[in-house]
């Protein structure tokens, strides 16, 4: 099969990664991809992700079996929808079911009608009756735009103030443009986080290895909310009567639901959970695979990749079996000086060629640029250094030994990725 992914971070070298180990491969293809990216596929130049006139006319010439969208974008903006009108297969949502991601109140009306926990929310287009909400419930209060945001259209809000100036900031600044037009403001729940992504054909699902994405850009979880600074799989967190309880309580009604409304839902699904009492409620769904949850989980996945994808595509995914490995992953992001915010890019990296001798080492580029033989900072979050080992602890000190090896100017990651896994043994 030929196959093209779309996106070009650690998620999408993820995917390739472990799409080039599957024996059904005949050639891979990725847009807009990225150093790393293009060590192992073939790259075509000048083809956006969002293009998909470009992508369609692409397809059609390469003769392309299967079209693989890593990143929300893409998805929300109906790539399926476009390319299976001309005949082209892809593997992800149609633009409904996307809106899963696409919209927080779409979200919000689809868990009312499944019976999801969710935190009771509010929604409002009239900043100024949004105001007189808050006024009225007061804090702590979550504040969201209703539209896509690259993760940064979510605020948290401890005070009454903190939350008139996220509605000001979303409904009248702009910041975000129309996607601050609705909000949605619901209640703050307290409790622990954990992200659970299956794979489904609409009606069958298969739960993916368990994993724990660490957001805050600084150690002990201090600092500004960021992309992902790295991640671990599998987590104590989700224990057995967990999964069932997530996957009775949120994942199957959701389908029906879906189903219901005639839009079976096809791809990775991702629940992001709050776990408040053993009860989980949801946060908010994605329509696709997590980054840097990716590059921990699809190592830990025995089965043949384009053998999964096939039987989700053709609706016999319940004749399969999902093993995941009996080792650990450990996934350190190293990023940018500056990030989340504002960084310098074209810094060469050092020390990739030392880390490829590593038994089950992988370095997954997510913001390089390669020109020559060398590589160069391109992005915020530069790479996702992942290794697996017999135990959580192991892998950690392996992957942090692949760390001390790679070098460019301004390096930033976080010393204690994994250790949340410890935490929860003792609970």
């Amino acid at each position: 099969m030929r196959i093209l992914v779309v996106g070009g971070g650690g998620r999408e070298h993820a995917i390739c990664y472990v799409l080039k180990k599957s024996k059904h491969l005949e050639k891979l293809y990725c847009v807009p991809g990225n150093g790393g990216i293009e060590e192992i596929t073939e790259v075509p130049k000048d083809i956006q992700p969002i293009d998909f006139s470009t992508l369609a006319e692409f397809c059609k010439k390469e003769g392309i079996g299967l079209v693989l969208p890593g990143p929300e974008e893409p998805l929300v903006k109906g790539i399926r929808d476009v390319l299976e009108e001309k005949g082209i297969k892809v593997f992800g949502p149609d633009r409904f079911t996307a809106n899963l991601e696409g919209s927080k109140i779409f979200a919000k009306e689809i868990m009312v009608k499944a019976g999801v926990p969710t935190a009771r929310f509010e929604v409002f287009d009239d900043p100024d009756k949004a105001r007189q909400y808050i006024e009225k419930v007061g804090a702590p209060l979550v504040v969201k735009a209703d539209g896509l945001c690259a993760g940064k259209g979510v605020f948290v809000c401890d005070t009454k103030e903190e939350a008139f100036q996220a509605v000001e900031k979303l409904m009248e600044q702009r910041i975000f443009g129309e996607a601050g037009q609705r909000v949605v403001i619901e209640e703050k729940l307290v409790g622990e986080e954990a992200s659970y992504i299956v794979i489904t054909d609409g009606e069958h699902f298969k739960a993916l290895p368990t994993s724990q994405d660490h957001k805050r850009l600084l150690d002990g979880d201090q600092g500004p909310n960021t992309g992902g600074m790295g991640a671990y799989s599998p987590t104590p967190l989700i224990t057995k009567d967990l999964r069932k309880e997530i996957e009775e309580k949120v994942i199957s009604p959701v389908l029906k639901t879906l189903a219901k409304e005639g839009h079976p839902y096809l791809g990775f699904l991702y629940a992001g959970l709050m776990i408040v009492n053993h009860i989980p409620y949801v946060l908010e769904f994605n329509c696709r695979l997590g980054d840097p949850e990716t590059q921990v989980i699809l190592p830990r996945v025995e089965n043949d990749f384009i053998e999964l994808l096939d039987a989700t595509l053709n609706g016999r995914l319940d004749k399969v079996d999902l093993v995941e490995t009996d080792k650990a992953c450990v996934c350190v992001v190293m990023a940018s000086k500056g990030y989340p915010g504002s960084y310098e890019k074209g810094k060469k990296i050092e020390g990739l060629d030392k880390v490829k001798q590593l038994e089950d080492v992988i370095v997954f580029h997510a913001g390089t640029k390669k020109e020559g033989d060398a590589f160069y900072t391109s992005g915020g979050r530069v790479l996702g250094v992942t290794a697996l080992d017999n135990d959580i602890p192991s892998a950690i000190k392996r992957a942090y030994q692949a760390v001390s090896l790679i070098h460019f100017d301004g390096a930033h990651y976080r010393k204690d990725i994994g250790q949340r896994y410890f935490k929860y043994l003792e609970t």
